[in-house]
């Protein structure tokens, strides 16, 4: 049974209860989405990245990690799919995520105790992107690194 409402009214429901009130009723997509962003944050520190912040929020949505590497500050957008059949992960971050993503990063530099953790008072900024692919439980994940994924 799909659900009790058309248009999957409950998913949403039982989605948004999740969120706002931190239960484990979150769907199969959020605990992949964790995954995916600690193997991508396990694989960027494995490359001498620097990770500053995890899921960083504001109204505007979310970035999944902020990293410091070398003299860049880097905004990691990070896609973790089961496989490839609908498409690679990095195929999701189109024109629209990226503008999205530009916004919230103009957020996080606007904000004074934000800035100071970047170490220099106009960093460099780079966007990146991480596609995990999990193979499990065939075999291991693939993580894919794309860094300078477009500009800003």
């Amino acid at each position: 049974m799909a659900g009790w409402w058309p248009g999957g009214i409950d998913r949403w429901v039982r989605n948004a209860w999740g969120r706002w009130f931190g239960r484990g009723t979150g769907t199969a997509r959020e605990s992949s989405g964790d995954y995916g962003e600690r193997l991508a944050a396990r694989h960027l520190e494995s490359n001498g990245f620097v990770i500053l912040e995890r899921r960083y929020r504001t109204r505007l949505g979310e970035i999944d990690l902020i990293a410091r590497d070398g003299e860049w500050l880097v905004f990691v957008e990070v896609k973790c799919r089961r496989g490839t059949d609908k498409g690679h992960p990095l195929e999701a971050v189109d024109a629209r995520k990226q503008r999205r993503l530009i916004r919230l990063a103009e957020a996080y530099l606007a904000e004074p105790r934000r800035r100071s953790r970047s170490s220099q008072a106009s960093p460099r900024i780079r966007f990146d992107v991480v596609a995990v692919i999990d193979r499990r439980p065939d075999g291991d994940p693939v993580v894919e690194h794309v860094a300078h994924a477009f500009r800003g």
